[in-house]
């Protein structure tokens, strides 16, 4: 039986973690009793993150219950009369693999016109394209950390703050970790992934590179951490109910119209290449969140920006949909 797990509220009460079976949300809470009997050792008032520190071991209470408990459970409600945040609520880290998928930054090469003096065109398009080559076979991913400040839900809005002109979209597989990582193998990172879920890494594009002092290169703080510019969600989907991450169509459309739709098998580095590279440099915890990259078709791309207003639908593939109304923020008093 196919279940997720995810973080909700009602009439604006305390959130709580939840079975999902479809559309309907089981309170873990509700069913403790039948939890504990199945051999859960997790309090009645567990979070997400709570859960995934014994993973391996809560996982096996989980498919039992959702094996026994009917969807029309007593206690069930459906999922669009509840308030849905971020299912792991909040990670300790996020990190996020920047550039990784080849036709994203191949079209970002002759978009800005960055190659080699005189090519352009074609000629352009193929240096990148061999420089993209050589880059998967002999390059290392590009990671950098993200506050959890900026996560949001998946239906929230997306506050653009007055600091930018140019907030931009970055659909992308979320990866969530369910054991403690370090020095990884790529041969076994599959196994230290509790499960997938949706990010939209929003970027302000305008606010990425230093330009007071250019020798500081790339400023994530105030490019990528402001409030609400990670909608997270809406559920977490266990690794063993997704059968090859490098195989998912991930769309974004834009009011209506597609901006993003590409396949996860276009990423330089896969999930594991990312896993392993990660947890050779810093510790991965359990809940930890990894945005593994974002396909070609960004704002970037378009010369079109996120405005009040807008709409974005995004979906990952078996993964779920997210709908993130934009919102400029009001100026202070």
């Amino acid at each position: 039986m196919k279940f997720s797990l995810g973080t909700f509220s009602q009439d604006g009460g305390r959130r709580f973690a939840a079975l999902c079976l479809g559309e309907r949300v089981l309170p873990l809470h509700a069913v403790h009793s039948q939890a504990v009997h199945c051999g859960a050792r997790w309090s009645e008032g567990a979070s997400v993150l709570d859960l995934l520190q014994t993973w391996d071991r809560n996982l096996a209470v989980l498919r039992t219950l959702a094996e026994q408990l009917p969807a029309q459970h007593d206690s069930s409600v459906p999922m669009s009369r509840l308030q849905v945040h971020p299912p792991v609520d909040l990670p300790r880290q996020v990190l996020c693999t920047g550039a990784n998928y080849r036709k994203h930054v191949v079209d970002l090469t002759l978009d800005m016109g960055v190659g080699p003096e005189g090519l352009q065109g074609p000629a352009l398009r193929r240096w990148a394209e061999d420089m993209m080559d050589e880059r998967a076979a002999n390059g290392e991913p590009y990671v950098f950390p993200k506050l959890p400040s900026s996560i949001t839900g998946a239906f929230d809005p997306v506050v653009l703050p007055g600091t930018t002109e140019k907030p931009d979209w970055e659909l992308e597989l979320a990866v969530v970790i369910g054991r403690p990582a370090r020095h990884v193998r790529r041969e076994e990172a599959l196994d230290y992934i509790a499960g997938y879920s949706i990010v939209n890494d929003v970027s302000a594009r305008d606010l990425i590179a230093r330009t007071d002092y250019k020798m500081l290169g790339t400023d994530w703080l105030r490019s990528k951490s402001c409030p609400t510019f990670m909608p997270f969600g809406p559920t977490l989907i266990p690794a063993c109910f997704v059968p090859d991450p490098q195989k998912l169509q991930i769309t974004l459309k834009l009011n209506g119209q597609t901006m993003q739709n590409e396949s996860t098998a276009d990423m330089l580095f896969d999930v594991a290449r990312q896993i392993e590279y990660i947890s050779a440099h810093v510790q991965l915890w359990p809940g930890d969140l990894i945005a593994t990259g974002s396909p070609a078709g960004n704002g970037t791309h378009y010369d079109r920006f996120l405005q009040d207003g807008d709409l974005i639908d995004s979906e990952i593939e078996g993964l779920g949909k997210q709908r993130n109304a934009c919102v400029r923020q009001r100026p202070a008093g």
